[in-house]
């Protein structure tokens, strides 16, 4: 019997399974059925919450455990339900972007409520720039933090998205955590949350350890999840951040980056 060189393939969403067209293009779709007909696991870890993770879940016939939320949720997708799901301290992060607003100034603020039937707020000038057409409701501020919340996202109109972590981890890092998913998408997290943390309990639940998992992604919100897999691949298209600490680096994800590395694996 041919031993698989991985048992898990762990791929992000945004940016690396997902093409600029925000589709999975028939060349990966079947590498990844390669893969698992070979009797490997694939699995999505994506920061995405499952509320807007669903639709790209069912539009790309995708029914395994996801990792949503940045690790906060484990969804099964097939079933449509959240096995766990983690909320951030209001209080916690009130007091984070308090202490932000004071190093900096006026942050935009929106606020993904907890569970699926969560409702993503968006305050004052927060403008979403990820390409698909999510629902979002507009609020005032004071609204932001009346029910449970998994996150926020923060901008800053003076400042880029690496400033931003940057400023937000150093003035706020005791009480929050803090990442960058993709252009405009600086977040506050549960403390200690990551990619990483959300996959070893999925990976947990179907058996498959660290060590026998290769990662794929392109943000820096995809660095915990490298250090927890035995291999990182980058996207060429992928954040510096991710590219310093990948062990190997494919071609991009509208030339199909996936498929290209999990072909010389698996076939």
């Amino acid at each position: 019997m041919t031993t698989l060189p991985y048992g898990l393939v762990a791929t992000d969403l945004d940016g690396t399974l997902l093409n600029s067209a925000e589709t999975v293009t028939p060349r990966t779709r079947a590498a990844l059925a390669t893969a698992v007909a070979a009797g490997a696991l694939h699995i999505i870890v994506t920061g995405r919450s499952a509320v807007w993770a669903r639709p790209v879940f069912d539009e790309i016939g995708y029914t395994g455990l996801a990792v949503c939320g940045q690790g906060a949720q484990v969804y099964d997708a097939g079933e449509h339900r959240l096995l766990t799901s983690l909320t951030l301290d209001r209080r916690a992060a009130a007091e984070a972007v308090a202490k932000i607003e004071a190093e900096i100034g006026t942050l935009a603020i929106a606020a993904n409520q907890d569970g699926l039937d969560g409702e993503v707020l968006c305050g004052p000038g927060y403008q979403l720039e990820i390409g698909t057409g999510l629902p979002i409701r507009q609020v005032g501020v004071d609204e932001l933090l009346v029910a449970p919340i998994s996150k926020l996202y923060v901008q800053h109109p003076g400042h880029g998205d690496d400033s931003l972590a940057e400023v937000a981890q150093r003035v706020a890092g005791d009480l929050v955590g803090v990442t960058m998913a993709g252009a405009g998408i600086v977040e506050l997290l549960p403390l200690g949350l990551t990619k990483a943390t959300g996959l070893a309990v999925a990976a947990h639940r179907l058996g498959v350890k660290g060590s026998r998992t290769i990662a794929f992604g392109d943000m820096p919100n995809d660095v915990p999840m490298f250090g927890w897999a035995a291999h990182g691949v980058a996207m060429a298209n992928a954040h510096e951040q991710l590219l310093a600490v990948a062990d190997e680096v494919t071609v991009s994800n509208d030339e199909d980056g996936v498929a290209v590395v999990l072909e010389r694996l698996f076939s």
